[in-house]
């Protein structure tokens, strides 16, 4: 009975802090959070259903082929034979479950110019080598595609320098460069409509997409669907945006061979995140960031993704606002930094509160506390608001990907079916919450520590760029984060049988869905 009534007693006074002006305030500000992110979910699921009802409307007037291009006639050999040349750079290190289909999607592309695929590794032991080498060894004799071997990064991030080295073994009639992660699965018709924007508006600095992040059923993966899908929404612009995604940006040749505006510079001396660089030198130069409707990837994540390799991919994300170019892009990362910190942790309160009213609301019939005085008056009306705002901003990010999803199989007509189903909403409500939690611990810990451990590689930044590198090796860890990559050893095949099942396993599924189509 001691116990209960100090229960009593704890929720008697919590109830009424949670009924305090400042409470009130922070309750409402969250239910104002998640009808913001409602209302920017629903612009852009209004965008991308647009490109939805322009390809169905294409296929209503006999383009079979309107998820390449709108007007048929851009298919005829006087159009394609015009087109310029594009290199495709893509920085890799080791070797996943879903690599080998992201990589055959990334190379059997539509477009209709030339074209050459740079898979860019630091060395022939890194885990993708043979497996690169046996997709290229069967693709030889329709694919412009090679293997370049870049060595150790000394003053920048090894993605960084993967791109830099790539680029400079491009073609030298190439006029635009394709950056490519290779956890990115491109559609058939992506490289020509990137092309296309980039001929139709030379204003264009760069040209970026977005991931629609498939979840593979862990609280890990869940969390990484969720951080993703607010910044969605600056990449559903239909056009003119300032976010940037590292994980595909199309760019001019020529900024890279002239280093037009510091480019390469910028990059190489300290650069840590290819993205965040690259935008800051666009804001800095009033130049143009691109993100057409089409550009949204699926991005299936590993099987196997931990809770602990969640975290180390949120601090690598918290991270990259510790990296800057100059001191407007530091007040910039800096203003970013703690707008995020205060919005996540506004998110997160009012949900804490609301377990106090509920548990006050349950408790109250049996105390001899005046609980049943306090909650009806502010806390249920509170918590009422609260749950519907919720619903609502759940049911818009639910619709946003759905629509996402519909808009991938439709861009990818014989690709693998991308299904709604597949997703749990109970765990991405779960997943708002923790990672909303965990963003302001994540941010605080990157800020203070300067040094990051990325895929084996441990960096240590000193005034926003790179100065110091320690390569763990086998004594970091073995995997990485999103696509459970094997980093190390000549080949995963020959450590592991069940990851050689996994990539016969991958090959028969490809194999299969060329059989359907």
């Amino acid at each position: 009975m001691a116990a209960l009534g100090a229960i009593d007693a704890f929720l008697a006074a919590a109830s009424r802090a949670c009924c305090s002006p400042l409470a009130i305030f922070l309750q409402i500000q969250g239910c104002c959070i998640c009808l913001f992110l409602a209302i920017g979910w629903s612009f852009a699921a209004h965008v991308r259903g647009g490109v939805i009802k322009r390809l169905k409307h294409n296929i209503d007037g006999g383009n079979s082929f309107g998820f390449i291009c709108d007007d048929i006639n851009e298919l005829e050999h006087s159009a394609q034979v015009n087109l310029p040349r594009v290199s495709v750079v893509m920085p890799l290190k080791g070797f996943g479950e879903h690599n080998l289909q992201n990589w055959r999607s990334q190379i059997t592309s539509l477009y209709g110019g030339p074209l050459e695929f740079l898979f860019v590794v630091e060395s022939i032991n890194d885990p993708a080598y043979p497996a690169v080498s046996m997709l290229i060894s069967e693709f030889k004799d329709s694919v412009d595609a090679k293997i370049v071997i870049a060595g150790l990064s000394t003053t920048c991030s090894q993605k960084i320098h993967n791109q830099l080295v790539g680029v400079e073994k491009m073609h030298k009639d190439s006029k635009y460069v394709l950056f490519l992660d290779d956890d990115v699965r491109l559609h058939p018709g992506t490289i020509g409509a990137l092309t296309s924007e980039m001929e139709k508006n030379p204003k264009i600095f760069i040209q970026t997409g977005y991931p629609l992040d498939l979840p593979s059923g862990s609280l890990g993966s869940y969390c990484i669907y969720e951080y993703h899908m607010p910044c969605s929404m600056g990449f559903a612009t239909g056009g003119k945006t300032f976010f940037l995604w590292g994980g595909c940006m199309m760019m001019h040749a020529e900024d890279f061979r002239k280093d037009s505006y510091g480019v390469v510079t910028g990059l190489r001396d300290g650069g840590y995140s290819d993205d965040m660089t690259l935008a800051a030198i666009a804001g800095a130069h009033k130049k143009l960031i691109f993100s057409p409707p089409v550009a949204v990837f699926p991005h299936p994540l590993a099987s196997d993704l931990t809770f602990p390799r969640y975290w180390n991919y949120l601090r690598k994300q918290t991270f990259v606002l510790e990296s800057y170019i100059d001191n407007v892009n530091w007040m910039m990362n800096r203003a970013l930094f703690s707008s995020h910190i205060y919005l996540s942790w506004s998110f997160v309160v009012p949900y804490f509160m609301a377990l106090i009213h509920v548990a006050t609301a349950i408790r109250g019939p049996y105390s001899n506390f005046p609980i049943r005085e306090i909650v009806p008056s502010h806390g249920l009306s509170l918590l009422g608001c609260l749950a519907v705002c919720t619903l609502v901003e759940l049911l818009a990010m639910w619709n946003l990907t759905k629509v996402e999803v519909h808009l991938c199989n439709m861009l990818s007509p014989e690709g693998p079916r991308v299904s709604l189903r597949s997703y749990n909403w109970g765990l991405v409500l779960l997943a708002m919450l923790v990672d909303n939690f965990l963003y302001p611990i994540s941010a605080m810990r990157s800020h203070f520590s300067q040094t990051i451990n990325w895929s084996g590689i441990r960096y240590h930044l000193k005034r926003g760029k790179v100065n110091r590198i320690e390569r763990l090796n086998e004594k970091g860890s073995k995997y990485s984060d999103l696509g459970g990559k094997h980093l190390y050893g000549r080949w995963p095949g020959q450590m592991n049988g069940s990851f050689l099942r996994s990539l016969s396993k991958s090959l028969q599924q490809w194999n299969q869905f060329k059989k359907d189509s």
